[in-house]
């Protein structure tokens, strides 16, 4: 018999008969053993397969012997396929053809747990699980803790930098909703902090992570939220990211804003740690999660990694689908918000329009790029809706039915025609969850083959 397991379940939320719903995979769920859940019955899942070894298995529970069926819907440029399993034995129905959706149904499955199991026939990216049964699923979890009582702080480890300014104990305030907080490098906006973020924690206490550097956000964060507390965290090793010290610090917060650096450091030092699930649990509780330049840049589904090699530059990144300097990586942390988005910063003012475009077509027809250009942030609300503070632009690209990625081969130039391009100023939004702004699209094209790649020739 195969054990339940509530391991790495990140996005719960109550569904209508009050039992804990799985509505968003949390990644490492490779095996029956860390298997994501309970499922709903009629609950959408949103989930990915990320590359050709990631495969993904769900569990729930049927009160009642019934029918199941199973919905699994996804791009028409991939090919995935589901498996239904009983608590032991081999799969009992299956749905592996090329279609979207892929369809099938269990005529009276006896009650009690089932699993399922998605894997990839070919290509990556997004997809939508939907499972239909006698019986809400199983037990629910242990509740997240209200935003407050985390009893007190653990000992700081002698080696681990942590800089404190006010209180250290723990400010029990009322949170309402998640909120996110993406800034796109330079200077930091203080209408962001002071307009956004003050109201959002309502003077609770506030968290800056990085793996170098000084705490000189401190004061000024202090001073344009209003905040109990302002520490910054210096997490250079993984053995500090994994400390009970850590751990209480960023649970207790209400704001963690994550500065800039080099997102790959953060990514070896901080995924697989207390430091990822805790970051999860302030967004869980409806606090507020945010960063700047490589702070921005882990906040996404899909995640810009560089990780020793040189910084990827347009120019050269269209040159070549494969280009060496074009490493997407995921699995940090799974924000339903940014599901299927790839971020990037400093973006007008470093010329990144084709690497984000190279980005796009990685992900899919599917995927999303938000960049941020510096001085400027875009605060995303948990209705989804972005809003553009400071002084440049935030771009969004995406794809359409008009879009066509008509060269995207290894060791080929990348030619892409006719992607959305959304250019938002201050004060103008779009919303994340159903791609409504308050601006119309432009399109934009991409082809490698020429030293003026852009059409039109200025992107921005």
């Amino acid at each position: 018999m195969k054990a339940l397991s509530l391991l790495g379940v990140v996005a719960l939320l109550l569904c209508g008969n009050a039992q804990a719903c799985l509505l968003q995979e949390s990644e490492r769920n490779n095996n029956e053993s860390a298997a994501n859940g309970p499922l709903c019955s009629g609950a959408s899942v949103q989930a990915t397969i990320g590359n050709r070894t990631d495969q993904d298995w769900y569990y729930f529970n049927t009160s009642a012997s019934g029918d199941i069926s199973v919905s699994l819907s996804h791009s028409n440029n991939v090919d995935f396929d589901w498996f239904l399993y009983r608590a032991s034995g081999n799969y009992i129905v299956s749905g592996q053809s090329s279609a979207t959706p892929e369809m099938g149904s269990y005529v009276a499955s006896p009650a009690g747990p089932h699993y399922i199991k998605v894997t990839r026939y070919s290509g990556s990216g997004n997809y939508q699980l939907m499972v239909n049964f006698s019986g809400g699923g199983g037990v629910d979890p242990e509740p997240e803790p209200a935003n407050c009582n985390y009893g007190p702080r653990p000992a700081k480890p002698g080696s681990l930098s942590a800089t404190l300014l006010g209180s250290g104990s723990d400010f029990c305030t009322s949170l309402t909703s998640p909120a996110l907080l993406l800034m796109g490098g330079g200077a930091d906006v203080d209408a962001a902090f002071s307009n956004r973020i003050k109201p959002h924690i309502n003077g609770g206490n506030v968290v800056v992570l990085r793996t170098s550097g000084s705490a000189a956000y401190n004061d000024y964060l202090q001073g344009l939220t209003d905040a109990a507390s302002v520490e910054t965290l210096i997490i250079n090793t993984r053995t500090k990211a994994n400390s009970d010290y850590v751990d209480w610090a960023i649970r207790s917060a209400e704001f963690v804003f994550i500065a800039g650096g080099d997102q790959s450091d953060y990514l070896n030092q901080w995924q697989g740690t207390k430091v990822q699930d805790a970051l999860m649990h302030v967004y869980n509780k409806g606090g507020a999660v945010g960063g700047t330049s490589a702070g921005n840049h882990v906040l996404g589904q899909f995640i810009y990694d560089p990780d020793g090699v040189l910084g990827a530059i347009s120019s050269e990144a269209v040159t070549d689908y494969c280009h060496p300097t074009v490493n997407v990586s995921t699995n940090f942390l799974n924000v339903p918000l940014l599901n299927g988005i790839i971020t990037d910063t400093h973006f007008q003012q470093r010329d990144r329009m084709g690497r984000s475009a190279v980005f796009q077509a990685k992900l899919g027809s599917s995927g999303r790029v938000v960049a941020v250009s510096e001085a400027t942030s875009l605060f995303i609300s948990a209705n989804g809706n972005g809003v553009v503070d400071g002084s440049n632009e935030v771009y969004v690209l995406r794809a359409d039915n008009q879009t066509q990625y008509q060269q995207t081969s290894c060791g080929q130039p990348v030619i892409i025609n006719n992607l959305l391009r959304y250019k938002l100023l201050p004060g103008q939004s779009y919303n994340l969850l159903n791609n409504g702004s308050t601006v119309n699209p432009t399109r934009l094209s991409i082809d490698g083959r020429s030293g003026n790649f852009y059409a039109p020739l200025n992107p921005y």
